[in-house]
């Protein structure tokens, strides 16, 4: 998944370190004739809110609805679970992310300047429906 996640991004990232700080994390992964081509992570925040840290679909299988699919799945399982929202963080950078935030149903609802001093935009999305 690393090795994914390097394509996807540009930049290696262990990202089963920072998980292994975290009580529950959740990982969904897609696959096509068995090769990893996207993946979806992220971590309870507190008993509502779940934080979908990573996700990424290879580029050479992008605009087939993996990223869609990934995060469609990460939310019925989440509402199952219990949560009532999904929090996320992006960039203006990553707009297809942006974008596919905002039509799967998610809210702007804060940006701020991290410590790069780059733009960070935080959204959520209640949970409901997924019966």
């Amino acid at each position: 998944m690393n090795h994914l996640h390097e394509s996807v991004f540009g930049e290696a990232k262990d990202i089963f370190t920072k998980l292994e700080t975290k009580d529950v994390f959740v990982i969904n992964l897609a696959f096509v004739d068995y090769e990893l081509v996207g993946y979806k992570v992220g971590y309870k925040l507190n008993q509502d809110t779940f934080y979908s840290w990573l996700g990424g679909v290879n580029p050479s299988y992008r605009g087939a609805g993996i990223a869609s699919a990934l995060m469609e799945a990460q939310h019925e399982y989440l509402w199952k679970k219990g949560y009532k929202v999904v929090q996320t963080k992006t960039m203006n950078r990553w707009r297809n992310m942006l974008i596919l935030n905002i039509k799967s149903g998610f809210d702007i609802v804060h940006t701020y300047i991290d410590k790069q001093n780059e733009v960070k935009i935080v959204l959520e999305k209640k949970l409901v429906g997924y019966e």
